[in-house]
């Protein structure tokens, strides 16, 4: 008999009587009980299903399927034709989505729902799922990918995470450049909501991509000083008005540039080992002038509070990359700590899945160090 064969007997009273077959069926039984049954049931399934419901999601995106919609409703038979894909099969896939909610049906049509128009507005949402099929292939064993003992492609689909500091391949670097951007903009408006710029005179953003987050900014403080730094290839690509400062290199192996009051790091440091960062966050710190603030923009992990989303998604994401972590706010918090800032705060972000966010400063005294 092997140890999953063994019978199961938790610890704790609760556990136990929730893991009984016997109260199990007592709950189906007993009005009040019965919903609260059904509901935990109903959550165990879609612990076991989301494998299938993320690769139908990407079904229905990559064949188009939503966008078919976007025209209006439409038979299975109708979508099969467009999509070259067997009606009955089709059939299958339409009932699925509109299962999982993005779809509804009518009769024999079927139609986007609130959520499935949702999802195509948001933009490069359906890039990502397209994206996903590296992290999937790299849980195709999920056991060997914990054990660490598996190769994992995602870290090639981001080169700049291991430091490359020659030219990048143009292909690659438009790539994660559009990715990063399409994605930044709901990440910049949920940080900018949390956030509040008044009194910085000049806002340097150190990997900042395509400059999604300094459009953002610059929209809403249209005074403010900006500048951007990222690798040179990466900075070539920056749509950003005349106006705002353009650095390139690699922050591993050069200074960053001085004369900014406020340096933010937008979705940086959970790309990075902790040695890597606590580097970055010294080479920030010295950036700064006396009393300048450091901004850290990601999303985070709910640290002794487990999220739903952030240590899930974004831990094993990031696990996958090789290099990077998903962190707490407050061990966000303690490296920042360490590398001499102070008045650490975690600004509550409105929406954790999409972006967490911790600020801190530079002492402006000497005196400051001890508060």
């Amino acid at each position: 008999m092997t140890a999953l064969d063994q019978p199961f007997r938790p610890a704790g009273l609760v556990n136990r009587l929730a893991a009984s077959r016997k109260f199990q069926a007592f709950c189906a039984r007993v009005p009040g009980l019965r919903g609260i049954a059904r509901s935990e049931g109903a959550a165990l399934f879609d612990l076991m299903q989301g494998f299938v419901q993320s690769q139908m999601l990407t079904a229905l995106v990559e064949l188009r399927v939503l966008h078919m919609l976007a025209d209006g409703p439409a038979t299975a038979e109708a979508l099969a034709t467009r999509a070259n894909v067997p009606p009955e099969r089709m059939a299958i896939l339409a009932q699925a989505g509109a299962g999982m909610g993005v779809l509804v049906r009518r009769g024999q049509r079927f139609k986007l729902s609130r959520r499935g128009a949702a999802f195509l507005g948001v933009p490069g949402l359906a890039d990502m799922v397209r994206h996903h099929s590296v992290l999937y292939q790299d849980l195709a064993d999920p056991v060997a990918f914990m054990r660490g003992e598996t190769d994992p492609d995602l870290a090639r689909f981001w080169p700049y995470v291991f430091g490359a500091t020659g030219p990048m391949d143009a292909e690659v670097a438009a790539r994660y450049s559009q990715l990063m951007a399409d994605s930044q903009g709901l990440v910049a408006q949920d940080a900018l909501r949390a956030l509040d710029l008044r009194g910085i005179d000049q806002l340097l953003d150190i990997g900042g991509g395509t400059g999604a987050f300094l459009r953002a900014v610059r929209a809403r403080y249209p005074d403010l000083s900006l500048a951007l730094f990222d690798l040179p290839d990466v900075v070539a690509q920056a749509a950003l008005p005349a106006d705002v400062t353009r650095h390139g290199g690699s922050f591993r192996t050069d200074p960053l540039p001085k004369g900014a009051d406020a340096i933010s790091l937008v979705r940086v440091l959970y790309d990075h080992a902790d040695d890597t960062v606590a580097a970055l966050l010294a080479s920030v710190y010295a950036a700064l002038p006396p009393g300048g603030r450091v901004l850290v923009v990601e999303p985070m992990s709910g640290g002794a509070k487990p999220d739903p989303q952030t240590d899930v998604y974004f831990a094993v994401y990031t696990l996958a990359m090789q290099t990077g972590r998903t962190r707490s706010a407050a061990e966000i918090g303690a490296m920042l700590a360490k590398a001499g800032f102070i008045h650490v705060s975690a600004p509550k972000a409105s929406r954790a899945y999409v972006t967490g966010v911790v600020e801190a400063r530079k002492p402006a005294l000497p005196k400051d160090r001890a508060k």
